[in-house]
């Protein structure tokens, strides 16, 4: 690396090896365990792995912690879970069942689709699930360092945020031993690592578009400080000392947390917080927040059947702090933008701007997660598209790679990149059948049609049918390229395309038929 890069990673790796001397320097993500993994849900751990991409880049080891809150309570039942799930409202999620019985938790079934979004993408980390940190006491010191400062900590808890909720109450949420639940619980003292507390509180949560009231069920009792959480205010700088964690990122919505646990971390734990870096959201078409406890969203594995990982990688490296909508519809943009940094970084366009130059080759170089990347695509992912368009989605693929590949025999790998593109093209195009615009015909050339299209009653290969368009043309005294011309515009709507025999063997004899004649 560039000792002077000004990519962001670089930048921010450079950051934190002068802020911290370590042995090996962790960044970490948080993974949410309470709902359906969106587009956005990866974003942190995209971030946070090459920030540490970037620290290894300076000869320092570096280690990516995912943290998966698995001891929140369930908020919300996500849109297409269960209704039983309503039930369990309040509880925390990694001691809820899984619904649909592929897991021991819901925690566990949530999560597990994360995991694999990051494996496909490329994110090597090590992962920490709260509810085990909490049991083994990874947090004992940390919890209760906050708790015997308490006031204290509600105190800046209310400077940072506002927020007086715990002026009165500690900063801890115990699970209920009657009830099971631990957003209807207040903490009210703490003494020789057991938390006392009441169940009184009352908690609203959502199911579907209700509102789901919860009353605590009065229960007064003791639990270990391994029985519940801290409170968000304060736990994440529970766990930048616990873990040893040099730099995380942040988004807008936790801004106000974030600043409170570096208060607390600062002042009660006596440890300076992780270095940050600010990130803005995404949001949907209509300027709605992305949401995990929507069943319907976005989800990286349904963007990764779509387009490839280097893509998705991309739409969180190139900028922080813009505020985007992302949708299916992002998809081809940044994938023609990935080619076309690889021909930036390649030198097959040229960037007269140094800086700019730089900076792209750096993107470059993340978005591959500083691997060897493959040669570039020899045609653009929008142009696949509309290729894909052309054709009915049963021989489309077949179709594709006829045209693209033409004469050419590429080595196994090019040819692998290559079919994957294919793949990708065409089921961003979806099942619709391709959209022909009207074409132009005088009588010769409307009969010609009608006879090629009376011949494929009884013709299926591809060479009878080329020699039989000759004839055809001949016959109706049209030169054979106009004719060529013609068909490709009635049967693929382009000027030019794969010998006309094999076209409409790859479209089908029967189907082509039904083609010419509506055209003609």
């Amino acid at each position: 690396m560039d000792q002077q890069s000004l990519f962001w990673a670089d930048a921010t790796a450079r950051e934190v090896v002068e802020a911290w001397k370590a042995d090996r320097y962790r960044t970490e993500m948080g993974m949410g365990a309470s709902g359906v993994p969106h587009i956005g849900s990866v974003g942190d751990g995209v971030r946070s792995y090459a920030v540490a991409l970037g620290i290894r880049s300076l000869g320092k080891e570096s280690e990516l912690i995912a943290y998966s809150d698995d001891r929140d309570g369930l908020r919300k039942v996500p849109q297409g879970f269960p209704s039983s799930l309503e039930k369990e409202l309040g509880k925390p999620v990694s001691s809820i069942p899984d619904p649909f019985g592929c897991h021991r938790s819901f925690a566990l079934h949530v999560s597990s689709l994360l995991v694999e979004a990051f494996e496909r993408l490329g994110v090597q980390f090590t992962l920490h699930r709260g509810s085990e940190e909490y049991q083994q006491g990874t947090l004992d010191r940390e919890i209760e360092t906050i708790l015997k400062h308490a006031k204290r900590a509600g105190e800046i808890v209310k400077e940072t945020t506002g927020s007086e909720k715990f002026l009165e109450a500690l900063p801890f949420l115990a699970v209920c031993a009657a009830c099971g639940r631990i957003y209807t619980t207040r903490a009210l003292s703490y003494e020789k690592g057991k938390v006392r507390y009441v169940c009184d509180q009352e908690f609203i949560g959502k199911a579907g578009n209700r509102q789901v009231a919860l009353q605590g069920c009065g229960f007064q009792g003791e639990a270990s400080i391994r029985e519940g959480k801290l409170a968000w205010k304060v736990e994440f700088a529970a766990r930048w000392k616990a873990l040893d964690i040099h730099f995380e990122a942040y988004g807008k919505d936790i801004l106000d947390s974030v600043r409170c646990n570096d208060a607390i971390c600062r002042e009660l734990l006596g440890r300076e917080p992780p270095v940050h870096a600010f990130y803005e959201l995404f949001t949907e078409r209509g300027g709605q927040k992305l949401s995990k406890s929507k069943g319907n969203v976005f989800t990286p594995q349904t963007w990764m059947t779509l387009g490839s990982p280097e893509s998705l990688r991309l739409l969180f490296l190139k900028r922080l702090g813009t505020s985007r909508v992302v949708d299916e519809d992002a998809i081809p943009a940044l994938m023609d933008e990935v080619d076309e940094l690889g021909k930036v970084y390649r030198g097959e366009i040229r960037e007269p701007n140094k800086r700019e130059l730089a900076h792209k080759k750096r993107l470059f170089e993340y978005v591959h997660s500083l691997q060897p990347a493959p040669p570039g695509f020899p045609v653009a992912y929008t142009a696949a598209v509309n290729l894909a368009r052309c054709f009915p989605p049963r021989a489309r693929e077949r179709a594709m790679k006829e045209i693209l590949l033409g004469t050419q025999v590429p080595g196994p790998q090019a040819l692998q990149d290559l079919e994957r593109r294919i793949q990708y093209a065409s089921r961003f195009a979806g099942e619709e059948p391709p959209a022909r615009g009207k074409v132009e015909l005088d009588a010769h050339e409307r009969k010609a049609l009608l006879d090629l299209a009376d011949a494929l009653k009884t013709l299926k290969e591809a060479d009878q049918i080329q020699d039989r368009i000759f004839e055809i043309a001949k016959a109706r005294g049209l030169r054979p390229g106009d004719f060529f011309k013609i068909l490709y515009k009635v049967l693929i709507g382009l000027e030019r395309g794969p010998r006309a025999g094999r076209l409409i063997e790859l479209l089908g004899p029967q189907d082509a038929r039904t083609l010419l004649k509506d055209r003609a």
